[in-house]
This record gives C-alpha cells, structure tokens and sequence, in this order.
C-alpha cells in the first residue's frame, strides 16, 4: 500500500497510540488489518484479545489518552517494549494527539514512515516497505 496523499483515517489511530497504519500487520498484503479501531478480520491474535482495547471499550473512551489514569499499568509495560524494541513512544504519541489531534498526528507520521524508494509504507515493526520490500535503518534504504 502506498502512502496516502490525503488525510489518514483517525480510526488507524490505536487506543494505546499505536499508528495502526504502520504496523506490519497492516502493511501486510495477504491478510492486512484494518486497525485496533476496526472490525478483529486479520488482527494477529493477540491485538483482538488485546486488554488495552477492551479496557477503554468498557469505560466508554476511544483512545487512553482520555482517561485520567492515563498511562496506567497497561500503557506503561507496552511502552517500555516499545520504546526498546521499536524506539517509538506510545505515551509521547497519545500525547500529542491528546493535545493536537488525532488528525494532525497522523498527517506528522507521513514523513517518518514513507519509503524513499518507492513511496510505500514503512513497517515500524520490521523496518520494511509495504511496496519493494526495502528496509530502511537509521534513514537510509537498503533494498532486499
């Protein structure tokens, strides 16, 4: 999938502060995921038991930042994995959606997760393009 011109769909927006749009799950063309926010058709098992989702469901939020106990347990331990595993801070991306809007962080995440190559979406999980299969590290494109 290439990286959209237009505005983003909101609903690719995680709960936790995931960007949805660029997990490999939805990068993936042979079964995608249409996102934490959307139906659990191609979500990898864990995302559709996933205890952060079913948390904000039950207290009627659409995202964590919402609530006041915000980053709560939950948030915190997949915040330490990600910011080790990925280095992307879910807690910093809830932010700035809280205050900006889930739009307009979005429309930032074009930027960082574009392929220079070919214009695809880049996979935060595995570094990978959605389009030629390239991997980008520290900026540059290495193709594969």
């Amino acid at each position: 999938m290439k990286m959209p011109k237009g505005k983003i769909d909101p609903m690719l927006f995680a709960p936790c502060g995931m960007n949805c749009l660029v997990c490999y799950k939805h990068c993936d063309h042979k079964k995608p995921c249409g996102g934490c926010q959307n139906s659990d058709e191609g979500k990898p098992e864990h995302c559709r038991k996933c205890r952060i989702k079913d948390c904000i469901r039950d207290k009627g939020l659409a995202y964590c930042f919402e609530c006041p106990e915000h980053p709560c347990r939950l948030i915190k331990n997949l915040e330490t994995s990600y910011k080790k595993r990925y280095q992307v801070s879910l807690v910093e991306n809830s932010e700035f959606a809280g205050q900006y809007g889930v739009e307009r962080f979005m429309e930032g995440q074009k930027e960082k997760y574009i392929c220079p190559i070919c214009g695809g979406v880049i996979s935060v999980h595995d570094g990978e393009c959605s389009e030629c299969r390239g991997t980008v590290k520290a900026g540059k494109a290495e193709t594969g």
